[in-house]
């Protein structure tokens, strides 16, 4: 399977002016082959193939107007193309339904805040014995390396953030390496005051990093508001809040990456609920549902579990977790959500809204586990309906809040 590297690297002043100038080189091209298409489209003309764009691309390096192209490397133009036709495969397949729908590829701007060049192993760069990365035309970068690459790269992405860091992203094949195998499983409900409640009653308190860091943010943005549009201190001003977001961002992705891994080595098995965040993202809870970030979570999840031999699964969404009782399996129909501990009215039971979820995720999937964690204390037990031949009367929904407990 392939796997993807981050490492930040430093380049020095005039490498950071090579790598603008390949930025802005890959850029035009993209533009000038969209632009191409975009045409023929509108004179009703056939679509333009890449080997057309590719042969236009050599013929316009040797005109006056384009013939600062040949200072960067050719191979990142020839990428810049690829990319293009990665784009156009993309919308096709989403109008098709092979994916999810995205929008026609569109206009690239020297003032988007992320800038990216790929060199495959065509443009001879390489790692030097001394820890360098070397990039054609650029130089021997510095790389600060936190970990070993456990195989050669193909290729290198040399990424701009938008707040001014450079990254080398480097794509490399490796075999999954199986853990030794546990008898543990778990089933785990996503929240948001806890961020995962897992089937066997633990929880985990959401570490909240956005609302955490909202002072600060609010005033770096404040700061920005009140500079000049167009000068310098606005853009030492939009540098300040890009790296305040990028280290709240960076935060909440070291936690994800602790928290899925400690999951998968710890259990054989583990289920999430597919949850609609799209929907939950247009709610008022929009806010604290990004924070948390729920699908980076369990794509985390899945690729780990394809890593290291575990099991992954991923429960239907309209799975009804929260009103089925883990002790019986009756469903006892759908509660508010500030009710947080209920009685099933069937057996009895008093059950913790959010453990009962879990352990009910858990046997959506299949896994065996007990129904132990959800119950918070045993409760009288009514006879059965199917004993009496009557319903019985309902009790009342018991609506004692706990502490800390998720909001969803």
């Amino acid at each position: 399977m392939q796997l993807r590297y981050s490492f930040r690297v430093y380049p020095s002043a005039g490498q950071r002016m090579a790598l603008g100038r390949a930025f802005g080189c890959a850029r035009v091209v993209f533009n000038d082959a969209l632009r191409v298409r975009k045409t023929a489209r509108a004179a009703r003309l056939p679509f333009v193939a890449s080997g057309e764009l590719s042969r236009r691309l050599t013929a316009s390096k040797k005109t006056s107007e384009r013939a600062w192209l040949g200072e960067v490397s050719s191979v990142v133009l020839q990428q810049s193309l690829r990319d293009l036709d990665t784009a156009y495969r993309n919308f096709f397949d989403g109008l098709k339904g092979k994916r999810p729908r995205v929008g026609a590829p569109r206009f690239k701007s020297r003032k988007d805040t992320r800038q990216a060049v790929r060199f495959t192993a065509n443009a001879g760069w390489k790692i030097t014995a001394g820890g360098k990365l070397r990039l054609p035309k650029v130089g021997d970068v510095a790389v600060r390396w936190s970990r070993s690459l456990p195989s050669v790269p193909s290729t290198v992405t040399v990424i701009k953030d938008r707040a001014g860091r450079y990254f080398a992203s480097f794509v490399v094949e490796t075999e999954p390496e199986a853990l030794p195998a546990t008898d543990a499983t778990v089933g785990i409900d996503l929240g948001l005051t806890h961020f995962a409640i897992l089937s066997d009653g633990t929880k985990i308190d959401s570490p909240r990093f956005l609302r955490r860091a909202e002072k600060k943010l609010k005033k770096a943005q404040r700061n920005l508001s009140r500079k000049a549009k167009g000068s310098n201190n606005r853009a030492k001003a939009r540098i300040r809040v890009a790296r305040a977001h990028a280290r709240t961002a960076d935060a909440r992705r070291e936690f994800h990456h602790q928290l899925s891994t400690r999951l998968i080595r710890e259990n054989q098995a583990v289920a999430v609920e597919d949850l609609a965040v799209k929907g939950l993202a247009r709610t008022r809870l929009a806010k604290s549902v990004h924070d948390a970030g729920w699908s980076a979570f369990t794509a985390m999840l899945a690729y780990k579990a394809a890593l290291y031999g575990r099991a992954f699964h991923r429960i239907g969404r309209f799975e009804p977790t929260s009103q089925v009782c883990s002790a019986c399996g009756v469903k006892d129909g759908p509660k508010p959500l500030h009710v947080r501990v209920w009685t099933c009215r069937a057996c009895g039971t008093v059950l913790d809204r959010d453990i009962n979820a879990a352990v009910n995720v858990a046997k959506a999937a299949g896994l065996a586990v007990t129904a132990c964690g959800a119950r918070v204390r045993p409760g009288h037990i009514p006879a059965q309906r199917e004993e009496t031949g009557t319903h019985p009367k309902p009790q009342p929904v018991t609506t004692g809040r706990q502490t800390g407990i998720s909001a969803l």
